[in-house]
């Protein structure tokens, strides 16, 4: 479900580095939304990025 149906956007992993160096594991999560989408005549709901989302407004 975590990852964008048009890019393949998904979690991705990494540390947190505050200032006295200690790393503490962390999350990043792309910004997913629910949509829906004319394709092929038909209304379909999927679930893309924010960048997707932003794209497909621009080609159309």
């Amino acid at each position: 479900m975590a990852k964008c149906a048009h890019c393949g956007k998904q979690t991705t992993f990494g540390q947190n580095r505050p200032w006295s160096k200690k790393a503490t594991k962390r999350t990043f999560r792309p910004n997913l939304q629910t949509i829906s989408v004319l394709e092929n005549g038909k209304m379909v709901r999927k679930v893309l990025c924010a960048r997707c989302i932003r794209t497909l407004a621009k080609t159309e």
